[in-house]
């Protein structure tokens, strides 16, 4: 049987620059960053005290933690733009979607706060259920019991690929007749653990992220969701929905290389973007735009870059228009991929690719289209998004513009 066509019939977002498509997209084609001073929680003793703080609107139930609320928030959008409608999804049809959402800290926030008071010697007078969303798996079953989704659910956690690979994941189900739609994607909330993590690591810049810059001194952390509503084509378009693009495929793998470090060649970088493309069909030329990983430390961007040159060719590489999203909204971790993914999409929806504020010279022996300090109007079919997390855990996604 041929596989299924995979639609993507509405998207959803909230970051630090934005909390829905309209806001955010308005502040990625001017350039204008998310990246400012921390206020969730006290970053003293750290390189760093600036990082991409979002504003959650959304009112839950007081047990949602603020990743749970993140997800929500965005999936709502999502869901409206679908034409799905509330819970029961307008005769049923939303309900029997699956979802698969990937993050990393899911409540961690609130149950930091937890810990405090309860070393603080109130731990009698605390309620556990504060730290009952600690789990990855809350988000997911929280958009679940949001929308009464009664599908497949998957929860994924590996590091900074964790929604990309939500993504593919979901798509799998849909091609293989295990269900009709799916909600995927993911965000992350941020959290002290995290923000003290990386600055012990010295990966964070205490002025806002340069991806690709030759001065690029780390990156810069922020929080978010990024929800996408995948179907079925013919049953998407059955039901009177207008895809906006389509999902063509992924390609996965892993450098089996350092704990945190990519290899320094970008081999499982490389080998993540080949096979997208060869899954998908196409050959490197068919793609008009790059949303990279981008995260603006030295190693990263360096071995990003070399995979890059690897599957486009330097003369591909140096006229292949390329951005970083990190640079506006900071680094989402576990759900970097699907905030990224969303901008992929707005991108070829609008022929517009946002640019990449901070670079202006990038690293000597490497060409690179880094597209700055304006938006640039690009007309493309197929554009490409990469995720590449700690531990060499590699996702490259490949969308088309739906005519």
């Amino acid at each position: 049987m041929t596989p299924a066509r995979v639609a993507i019939t509405g998207v959803g977002v909230i970051c630090s620059s934005g909390r829905n498509q309209r806001e955010f997209w308005a502040n990625a084609v001017e350039g204008r960053r998310g990246i400012g001073k921390l206020s969730l929680f006290d970053p003293s003793g750290c390189l760093s005290d600036i990082a991409a703080q979002a504003e959650v609107d959304l009112v839950a139930d007081r047990r949602d933690s603020r990743t749970d609320r993140l997800h929500m928030q965005a999936a709502d959008e999502a869901v409206a733009q679908a034409g799905l409608g509330g819970g029961d999804g307008g005769g049923g049809t939303l309900s029997s979607f699956g979802i698969s959402l990937g993050n990393s800290t899911a409540g961690m926030l609130e149950s930091e706060s937890w810990v405090r008071e309860g070393l603080a010697g109130a731990f009698d007078r605390l309620s556990p259920a504060a730290v009952l969303r600690l789990p990855t798996s809350a988000p997911a079953d929280a958009v679940a019991r949001r929308f009464g989704l009664t599908g497949p659910r998957l929860s994924n956690m590996t590091a900074c690929a964790s929604s990309a690979l939500s993504i593919g994941f979901a798509a799998d189900l849909i091609r293989g007749g295990e269900a009709h739609g799916m909600i995927a994607g993911g965000g992350d909330g941020l959290c002290l653990m995290t923000y003290a993590g990386f600055n012990a690591l010295r990966l964070i810049d205490a002025e806002p992220c340069r991806p690709f810059d030759a001065s690029r001194q780390g990156l810069s952390l922020g929080e978010g969701a990024g929800i996408l509503v995948m179907e079925d084509w013919d049953r998407a378009v059955a039901r009177g929905a207008r895809p906006i693009a389509e999902f063509l495929d992924y390609g996965s793998s892993c450098d089996a290389n350092h704990m945190t470090a990519p290899h320094p060649e970008g081999r499982g970088a490389a080998a993540a973007m080949n096979q997208a493309l060869e899954r998908s069909g196409l050959r490197p030329s068919d793609i008009g735009h790059i949303n990279a990983h981008g995260t603006g430390t030295p190693m990263n961007d360096a071995a990003e870059a070399k995979a890059i040159v690897s599957v486009f060719g330097a003369e591909g590489a140096a006229r292949l228009p390329l951005t970083s999203t990190k640079a506006i909204v900071g680094h989402l971790l576990g759900g970097s991929g699907g905030l990224e993914a969303v901008t992929l999409i707005l991108s070829l929806a609008r022929q517009m690719v946002p640019p990449t504020p901070g670079f202006t010279a990038g690293d000597d022996g490497v060409a690179l289209d880094v597209v700055s300090p304006r938006a640039r109007q690009v007309s493309f079919t197929h554009g490409l998004s990469n995720s590449f997390g700690f531990g060499g855990t590699n996702c490259s996604l490949v969308f088309k513009r739906c005519a």
